[in-house]
């Protein structure tokens, strides 16, 4: 009896060690295929891979750097719950074969802004007068061509975006989730969807049903708005105006007309934000939104399905409408403001109250009694800088109280003058 629970025991450990060992290696195998497949547009690292005897994958400290962007998308961890080991062995040794129901959820989720979020070789050419105007323009200066960027959240003190995504299949539909600290969230139910890893392309024909997307701003637009308006020296008001003339000369040029209700509707998201849920058929040029002819009837079937704080708005929907593009005067066509040098690397001055967004870079500071303090940017709280120094071999780190500081300066890349 003890030697038949030896080898129970045994056979138990050597089961759960070739377990591990399998999950691992297809787990390197599969991410080591989706490194290759997106290698011509970032690098992905994986991280640490773990799993659970419940049919867990885990991905501990995994990133993704975009080639056109300066900073990486961090992810803290990642989980995939198949339902059962068997079922995470097969989806590993075949993605095409995922379980009927799975779910995956990434925690950690961290973008750092920098004020400059594009590589220099991305903007080099800047953007096309020849092409369609944008539909969602927030002008963010005095020149309303300069649309709201990275710079301006780091101003508003948003120096990050984080949070976390939630994705979960079912038989009967897909739902998303992506829940981010002070900026809002998104959620995405779709029901008779399946999502397919193999060709991603059939996963927006798996399903000829519309989403339900729920937007949430996070009291994002009010900041939004307060700040920009204050950039354009105008009041809230005129800027909604502003920001909504763009938004209808971009339908213009698409052919479309907005309903009345349609541009209230923008133009109180632009100032109040809030809840928007509404229907999108991912197929449809204009996202499932209603379009009629000139002389087109007021049918109430021919609005779209939208909901703004809970209540149902009316006649929202497109009308047809010969395309107008406005040709840019001549001054137009002249940059907003100098482009990068990436060659170009020296001292830069910037407004202490953003310090946040330099962490970890060289700065110095000049302080009131004239001492010039230079170093890496540790950490910053309300009161107090901290700069590491290199002291025989190890960093000290020295705080300097906010007050004393008379001018911050970072070490990056300049522009060209």
């Amino acid at each position: 009896m003890k030697r038949l629970f030896t080898t129970l025991v045994l056979a138990a450990l050597l089961g759960f060690a070739a377990y591990k060992a399998g999950v691992w290696w297809l787990a390197d195998q599969r991410m080591s295929e989706a490194r290759q497949a997106l290698g011509e547009s970032g690098v992905l690292e994986r991280g640490k891979i773990g799993s659970g005897v419940e049919g867990r994958l885990v991905l501990s400290g995994a990133h993704w750097q975009d080639f056109e962007l300066t900073q990486p998308l961090v992810i803290g961890r990642a989980e995939l719950d198949a339902g059962s080991p068997v079922a995470l062995l097969a989806a590993l040794a075949d993605p095409s074969d995922l379980p009927a129901n799975w779910s995956l959820q990434a925690e950690g989720l961290a973008l750092a802004l920098e004020a400059t979020m594009f590589r220099n070789w991305v903007t080099a050419d800047g953007t096309g007068w020849g092409e369609q105007a944008a539909l969602f323009a927030l002008p963010c200066a005095p020149d309303p061509r300069q649309q709201l960027g990275s710079g301006d959240l780091l101003r508003m003190g948003v120096t990050r975006l984080a949070g976390e995504l939630i994705v979960r299949q079912t038989p009967e539909h897909v739902h998303l989730e992506l829940n981010t600290a002070n900026t809002g969230s998104l959620e995405i139910n779709w029901p008779g969807a399946r999502i397919n890893l193999v060709t991603p392309e059939a996963t927006l024909e798996s399903s000829s049903q519309p989403l339900e997307v729920t937007l949430r701003d996070g009291g994002l637009m009010r900041r939004v708005a307060a700040y920009c308006a204050r950039e354009a020296g105008i009041d809230p008001g005129q800027w909604a105006g502003r920001a909504l003339g763009s938004f209808e000369a971009g339908l213009k040029a698409y052919g479309w007309r907005a309903s009345e209700q349609l541009r209230a509707l923008y133009r109180q998201w632009l100032l109040e934000g809030g809840e928007i849920t509404a229907t999108v058929r991912p197929g449809s040029e204009t996202l499932g939104i209603p379009v009629r002819s000139e002389d087109g009837s007021a049918d109430g079937n021919q609005s779209w399905t939208v909901e703004y704080n809970g209540a149902k708005v009316p006649d929202v929907f497109l009308r047809k409408a010969e395309p107008v593009v406005v040709e840019p005067p001549r001054e137009a066509l002249e940059p907003v403001v100098p482009r990068e040098n990436p060659a170009l690397t020296s001292w830069h001055a910037e407004d202490p109250e953003t310090s946040t967004a330099w962490i970890g870079r060289k700065v110095r500071v000049l302080l009131s009694n004239g001492n010039l303090v230079e170093g890496r940017l540790a950490s910053v709280t309300e009161r107090q800088l901290e700069i590491a120094r290199e002291v025989a071999g190890g960093e000290v780190a020295y705080p300097i109280a906010v007050r004393a500081i008379t001018e911050f300066e970072v070490w990056r890349r300049g522009q060209a003058r």
